[in-house]
């Protein structure tokens, strides 16, 4: 998992929160807590899977395009996160003579293949708008 993925819900569950659903790139930016080049790269991946449209100039930002009710976290998580779970570095040696070494690697993938179906399953569950009510219904720290 990775941070846009954390990025992009907070995102969204922010311009559902906004009375017109609508903010700059630097006021997603200051309430995510990152710079306003993250959140453009962020949203530009949003943009393309129809979550959200953007509005050019003065006045300007990311509209919610989609309905909240019906962005689930599995279709962010394939926008932005897919494939993840999976180190880009594995142990062992296909070519060592040791069944561990040399088999450890496939093992682990079917592994974290398995872990990516169960987590996306899991994430098809969860929309923006029941995010945005249990954020709500949470006790302020302030």
């Amino acid at each position: 998992m990775n941070s846009e993925f954390t990025i992009a819900v907070h995102s969204l569950v922010y311009l559902f929160y906004l009375p017109d659903h609508m903010a700059s790139s630097e006021s997603i930016a200051k309430n995510v807590s990152t710079n306003p080049a993250r959140i453009r790269k962020i949203m530009s991946s949003l943009r393309k899977k129809g979550f959200v449209r953007t509005k050019e100039g003065i006045g300007g930002g990311y509209f919610l395009q989609a309905h909240p009710d019906e962005i689930t976290l599995a279709q962010i998580y394939r926008s932005v996160s897919c494939g993840t779970i999976k180190p880009s570095w594995s142990t062992g040696d296909p070519a060592e003579a040791c069944p561990v070494s040399s088999n450890i690697q496939i093992v682990m993938d079917t592994v974290f293949d398995e872990a990516e179906i169960h987590l996306e399953k899991y994430l098809s569950n969860v929309t923006i708008s029941s995010l945005l009510q249990k954020v709500k219904e949470s006790p302020s720290k302030v």
